[in-house]
């Protein structure tokens, strides 16, 4: 009776380490409170945040319009940014992200016909991929302060200014302080998605996309144009003011904006 209970206790004790993981035996990439790149934990956290931002951001995108409001638009537009986030490690996802996406899956979704409208997913994120290509430098944190990044982006905004207008350039950046990082960064990182209506966004998309000079030039001219459009009001501003101004970019006759950027074709600094 007495070796039966000894082998009772035996087993139940090969059970309760077979069960169990002894603590001395998780590993720091194992452990829920890990911040190692190698954690699993920290991954399964990461990608739960980065879902959760990708939703919100759907849903955010163009509530005014019908076609944004579809679940089965959303859905496509969510797995292209997550997809895009999770092959692209060095950018991953950047909150506005869905706005650049959203007039390209809208062109192709609504191409008239059917057989190329049933591949707007796949279309879409193909082109999206090829757009931020030439624009991905300005969402890397890392390249920030670098010659590549969104603060010499800036900078190329700023010499071109002054080199067609420096009259404005002066009072802008020398007299009110009023440097482009204060109302440029979102129409670079954007581009210019959320400083105009859509539909007009997509006008001025087909200049950006078709122009031999390549996007990223061709945003830049535009972004000049946009400050020249309204240098009276600027010349007449103070700090406040302008910066109202152009983080609340006025409608303006598109045509003579594109106009205006077109006069400054070559001149942007390399």
């Amino acid at each position: 009776m007495i070796e039966e209970t000894k082998l009772s206790r035996k087993k139940d004790t090969s059970i309760e380490r077979i069960g169990f993981l002894s603590r001395f035996e998780v590993t720091n990439e194992e452990h829920p409170l890990s911040s190692g790149k190698s954690s699993l934990w920290n991954q399964y956290f990461q990608d739960s945040e980065l879902l959760e931002q990708i939703d919100r951001d759907v849903k955010r995108t163009h509530p005014d319009i019908s076609f944004f409001s579809s679940k089965s638009n959303q859905e496509s537009l969510r797995r292209i940014l997550i997809i895009f986030s999770k092959l692209n490690p060095s950018i991953r996802y950047v909150q506005g992200m869905n706005e650049v996406l959203a007039p390209l899956f809208y062109v192709f979704k609504n191409d008239p016909d059917p057989s190329n409208s049933a591949s707007a997913e796949a279309d879409a994120y193909f082109c999206f991929v090829e757009l931020l290509s030439g624009f991905r430098d300005n969402y890397c944190k890392h390249l920030d302060n670098s010659s590549v990044g969104i603060r010499s982006t800036l900078s190329k905004l700023s010499q071109l200014l002054k080199r067609h207008d420096e009259e404005l350039w002066r009072h802008m950046e020398v007299t009110t302080k009023v440097y482009p990082q204060y109302y440029a960064f979102r129409w670079i990182t954007l581009l210019l998605t959320m400083e105009f209506s859509f539909n007009v966004c997509i006008h001025i998309w087909d200049a950006i996309l078709g122009d031999p000079e390549g996007p990223s030039d061709t945003l830049m001219r535009i972004c000049c144009a946009m400050l020249i459009l309204v240098r009276k009001r600027l010349l007449a501003g103070d700090f406040t003011a302008n910066v109202q101004l152009l983080q609340h970019y006025p409608a303006t006759n598109i045509d003579h904006l594109l106009h205006i950027a077109n006069r400054l074709r070559g001149t942007v600094p390399g």
